[in-house]
């Protein structure tokens, strides 16, 4: 007769182990990976952006061209230099630039300041600028971001929001009229988004303030800026119309496009046709059954939008002659002002791979399903 006894469950230690532990080690692990393969990426990114804005050296160069041109100039308009001879003239201009190129850190080799920038960026230590200074005559790199920031985030926190929320909720509206006589416009103008927002300024400039003079050509604020703070945030309205106009025409009918069909596949699946039979009104379905399992992707999308605000765009601000980041970019690279450059490469990638880091534990607050560092759960 065969024995019935049962044999011993081999994985009994591992089932009295608590589950909270399990659990603790496994988002540590998680955690830690995340935030070591995060900061590298950051590390390697800024890296090459120093190596990218200084091209490899070649910069230097042309810095050292520059002192030598500058001490120069400065010597033949000094009178007692011009009596010197010419070997005592060349002398004294060598012991100049040394000097210089010293204060400026060139008598080093580009491949040792470049760890040394790569330091300093990732400490936030700024630094000065080369050749841009604040409104207020500051070169701190510090100072001079800080205050084109603001501008900034005024322009694109308006223009981003703003698309945001019109693209989902026209995209909501679209999917309830699937094949309307609006649902076939938005899809025949979607393309229209491939024009870039700078392309539609100029157009909006040309109509709105070259032709019928209704709205001013660029710039934040009149010149001289009103005085009184109504006055002020009025006049700042009426600068804001075209450049956010412009963002908003350049990206609307793609986003919608893209989010209400989106929002279609999600109505067609079998639990939203169960609640329908149910007799749920279509707000009701909207809210639980197609915008929930589209929180984690308009998340994301909301979070990179946020992102964006922070860097700006270069030719619109440039277009729309707007104080911000953009154009402090612009005029950085212009001028091969390496410590800006490197400066908002540094704080964006900060932004970025502090929002990536961030959207994991989102996702799991938003979807039960998703844990973290164990992929999803079965049901």
């Amino acid at each position: 007769m065969a024995d019935a006894t049962v044999p011993a469950d081999s994985s009994a230690p591992e089932a009295r182990r608590p589950a909270g532990s399990s659990t603790l080690a496994r988002v540590f692990r998680y955690t830690l990976f995340r935030a070591l393969a995060l900061l590298v990426t950051v590390i390697v990114g800024v890296y090459l952006t120093i190596l990218i804005a200084n091209m490899g050296g070649a910069v230097d160069n042309i810095r050292r061209a520059q002192i030598r041109e500058g001490v120069a100039l400065f010597m033949s308009m000094d009178e007692e230099v011009r009596q010197l001879p010419q070997a005592k003239r060349e002398e004294l201009v060598a012991q100049y630039v040394a000097v210089a190129e010293k204060r400026y850190g060139l008598d080093q080799p580009f491949i040792v300041r470049s760890f040394r920038f790569l330091r300093n960026a990732l400490t936030l230590d700024l630094g000065r600028a080369e050749h841009l200074t604040s409104d207020s005559g500051s070169r701190q790199v510090r100072d001079i971001i800080l205050e084109r920031l603001p501008p900034t985030l005024v322009l694109f926190a308006t223009a981003n929001l703003f698309l945001f929320f019109l693209s989902i909720s026209l995209a909501l509206f679209l999917s309830r009229k699937y094949g309307s006589f609006l649902d076939r416009v938005i899809i025949a103008l979607s393309p229209t988004s491939a024009a870039p927002a700078w392309y539609i300024g100029l157009f909006l400039i040309l109509f709105f303030a070259a032709i019928w003079g209704v709205l001013p050509y660029d710039g934040m604020v009149s010149a001289p800026p009103p005085k009184e703070t109504v006055a002020y945030l009025l006049d700042l309205a009426r600068h804001l119309i075209l450049p956010v106009s412009a963002m908003v025409l350049s990206s609307v009918f793609a986003s919608t496009y893209s989010w209400r069909t989106f929002f279609l596949i999600y109505s067609s699946e079998d639990y939203v046709e169960m609640a329908k039979a149910k007799g749920l009104s279509s707000r009701d379905i909207e809210r639980r059954y197609i915008l929930r399992p589209t929180l984690p992707t308009i998340i994301t999308s909301f979070a990179l939008m946020l992102i964006g605000m922070w860097t700006g765009a270069i030719i619109l601000e440039t277009v729309f002659n707007w104080p911000g980041l953009g154009r402090l970019f612009y005029a950085a690279i212009n001028i091969y002002d390496t410590p800006v450059i490197v400066a908002e490469t540094v704080v964006y990638a900060y932004l970025l791979a502090l929002t990536v880091f961030m959207l994991d534990f989102v996702y799991v607050l938003v979807d039960p399903r998703v844990k973290i560092g164990g992929g999803r759960e079965t049901a």
